[in-house]
């Protein structure tokens, strides 16, 4: 899946050296950029997904500073000691570089969401809010280098190699370690939840197993395994409860005739409404309407 970074800046005093070039993974895109910098460069950067910032290589008696507001001082970046940055989305970041002359540094930008899905866990929202700023790691770095070799080879590799080393790279970043096992044959937590949001949402329209199945990265034989082992019930009850509790606050809110009521919630007729309630509930519509009155 192509993923567009959402990028906002004002720059000066850059020259990119070659143009920029950029690799796109499956919900990961990456940035290779050499540019040369002026007396003075520098700019103000905010970006709408979180990504990572990696100094390559620079050359120049001058460091560039990284600041929080444009009037902070800020701390150096060098590409030895403080390579590494990664920026929450939505986080506000200013550049100053004097006497540099040469700056060579990769951006990372990548979906939250595509990557929780592609690994069946969500990221953890409290890694992807706190930035990481000016750090050093051996082994981020030697996957930035070989990320950044890939996006120049004028004959790329498989994608799956690329894209294997951004997603190693995030995951190293944020430490996301292994999560417990689960009961054998259950859903993921967060592949529950997408279905059973997904179903609520969708409950009025016939729901094929397969969009389900998609959601999870299952088979359709697998998912459905899975969803009754993880809730009791199948995908297709789930779906009928769903359809049933908004029937319950339609017939709550005593405006609404049952053969009305029946056909907001899906079903052919009143008939076939009371039949399906009274299976469910254990009483008719108009039954439990009249209870509710009492």
């Amino acid at each position: 899946m192509i993923f567009q970074p959402r990028m906002q800046n004002r720059i000066e005093g850059f020259s990119v050296i070659g143009g920029l070039r950029r690799r796109y993974w499956n919900g990961i895109t990456a940035d290779l950029w050499e540019v040369e910098c002026a007396a003075y460069a520098g700019g103000h950067y905010v970006a709408r997904d979180p990504r990572l910032f990696i100094l390559l290589d620079q050359r120049g008696r001058g460091r560039p500073v990284v600041k929080l507001s444009p009037k902070s001082r800020g701390a150096p970046q060098d590409s030895n000691q403080s390579p590494i940055s990664y920026i929450p989305a939505d986080m506000d970041l200013w550049l100053d570089i004097a006497d540099v002359q040469y700056v060579r540094h990769l951006d990372i930008h990548f979906d939250a969401d595509i990557l929780g899905r592609r690994l069946m866990e969500d990221i953890n929202p409290k890694k992807l809010k706190d930035p990481q700023l000016l750090f050093s790691d051996q082994r981020v770095m030697a996957l930035a280098g070989l990320i950044a070799a890939e996006i120049s080879n004028p004959e790329p590799l498989h994608d799956l190699y690329g894209d294997g080393l951004a997603l190693a790279l995030v995951i190293d970043v944020l430490k996301m370690v292994k999560v417990p096992p689960r009961r054998r044959g259950t859903l993921a937590v967060a592949q529950l939840r997408r279905a059973t949001d997904f179903i609520t949402e969708n409950c009025m329209r016939n729901i094929r197993l397969q969009e389900l199945a998609d959601l999870t990265g299952l088979s359709p034989s697998h998912f459905s395994h899975s969803f009754k082992a993880s809730t009791g019930i199948a995908p297709h009850d789930w779906q009928m409860n769903a359809r049933l509790e908004r029937a319950k606050a339609l017939l709550a809110s005593d405006v609404y005739p049952l053969t009305e009521v029946a056909a907001e919630t899906g079903f052919s007729d009143q008939a076939h409404f009371t039949k399906v309630f009274r299976k469910h509930v254990g009483t008719t519509p108009a039954r439990w309407r009249k209870a509710r009155q009492q």
